[in-house]
């Protein structure tokens, strides 16, 4: 399999599993709060409502987060090849490889290290739009683009 394509499985894959956690906080502060009964004093029950409440809201909003970055990861399509790096491009740097899709860190593919960026973080912006053989400044270091898949 092509490595672009093991990195968009992988990225599919942590976006499923951050979903998937995320859910499951949600369905847990769900139940907290309605397993808490009247029973206990009547302020101390509305304080652990309220607390719930405030970490199903939390949590409501990284699951929207989480839902975008699905969004942006199904837009790119793996195959896709292109001599200017854009969002699915691989760009192989003097300093690292980087993933343009979501930003999702470090990924480990065949022993080998990736950095999953967005076309939005500040590598991913700087990377954007260049070519095998443009160069950029980050963070006081020369990047030179090898290769760009």
């Amino acid at each position: 399999m092509e490595i672009k394509q093991q990195l968009y499985i992988a990225c599919k894959n942590y976006i499923e599993q951050r979903i998937a956690t995320i859910e499951k906080a949600i369905h847990s502060a769900r139940e907290a709060s309605t397993d808490d009964t009247k029973s206990s004093a009547g302020d101390k029950y509305e304080t652990t409502r309220e607390m719930m409440q405030q970490e199903i809201d939390r949590n409501a909003t990284q699951l929207n987060e989480a839902l975008k970055l699905k969004q942006v990861i199904t837009a790119i399509n793996p195959e896709h090849s292109s001599a200017v790096i854009q969002p699915g491009s691989l760009a192989i740097t003097n300093n690292g490889s980087f993933y343009i899709a979501i930003s999702a860190g470090a990924l480990n593919i065949n022993g080998a290290n990736y950095f999953a960026v967005s076309a939005a973080s500040p590598i991913g912006a700087k990377l954007m739009k260049l070519k095998k053989g443009d160069s950029f400044q980050f963070n006081g270091k020369t990047y030179s683009i090898s290769d760009v898949y």
